[in-house]
């Protein structure tokens, strides 16, 4: 395994004024942006960004209301492909490749579609094109504060549906009052309702290379809907990782690192001028 050139957190401005923090490995590798799922932030993929790397240069963003990210109140789904965008275009990646786990996952697939210019090829991970998630109704009940981190790591063990502690737990932090999460849940819990829904449309109108990895036993993306999607949409493929649930990144991420490397491995050289 490589060791990550740098992992300071850097912040940017959007058009709208909003500020988004990320890590950015560096290099001379290929940009990869990697967008987190929902209650995630963007150093969850420092891990995997090692194993890529320096092949691969990772740039993991908090998106918006995560993280070190301002928190500007609209969670619609323009909004996060705004931001998406904007981060792009600023740190000069396009074409870039795109990671997205969950919640990242749709935003690379409609980004993908809507802005096929900013997108080389995308790994989306443990979503599907048909969205219909539990609501978080024991995390919206969990208190503002905790008094130690292991308080909190058991509180939202008990709250989560399907998520592993760890892709939750990232986002914990201690102030004077104690151990809080970086995101607010009843932001998340908007943005969640506003990912819902069915997406063909965007599913279909993009033809980059795309490659879909489902967790075996993540209730996501059942085995019928992930083959639906491969028939529908060319030059798309379905991995599935057994025994794993919807934080297959975390939970597996030997096997995920070595799927997504060998997807990336194959792509071709991007053609645009003086680009890696």
């Amino acid at each position: 395994m490589t060791t990550v050139v740098d992992a300071r957190t850097r912040y940017l401005r959007t058009p709208e004024g909003h500020r988004l923090a990320y890590v950015d490995t560096g290099g001379t590798g290929r940009p990869v942006l990697a967008l987190h799922g929902a209650y995630g932030r963007g150093r969850v993929f420092l891990d995997l960004a090692e194993r890529l790397g320096p092949d691969y240069r990772v740039i993991a963003v908090d998106q918006r209301g995560h993280g070190l990210s301002d928190h500007p109140g609209d969670y619609g789904r323009e909004a996060f492909l705004r931001d998406a965008a904007a981060v792009i275009e600023q740190l000069d990646l396009a074409p870039a490749l795109v990671v997205g786990h969950s919640l990242g996952g749709i935003n690379a697939v409609q980004l993908a579609a809507r802005r096929p210019e900013l997108v080389a090829a995308a790994v989306v991970v443990d979503i599907g094109a048909e969205i219909d998630v539990p609501e978080d109704t024991e995390i919206l009940r969990l208190p503002a504060r905790f008094p130690t981190l292991e308080a909190l790591r058991v509180a939202i063990a008990r709250a989560t549906v399907f998520g592993v502690v760890e892709h939750f737990a990232e986002s914990a932090v201690e102030d004077e009052h104690g151990w809080r999460f970086l995101w607010r849940a009843e932001e998340v819990h908007q943005l969640k309702r506003a990912v819902c829904g069915a997406w063909w449309e965007d599913w279909t109108a993009s033809a980059q290379p795309l490659l879909l990895v489902r967790g075996g036993d993540s209730p996501l993306i059942p085995p019928a809907l992930g083959a639906e999607m491969v028939r529908r949409r060319p030059n798309t493929e379905l991995v599935t990782i057994d025994g794993a649930g919807h934080d297959l990144y975390l939970s597996h991420a030997d096997q995920f690192a070595a799927v997504v490397r060998r997807f990336l491995d194959q792509l071709p050289a991007s053609a645009a001028p003086g680009r890696w």
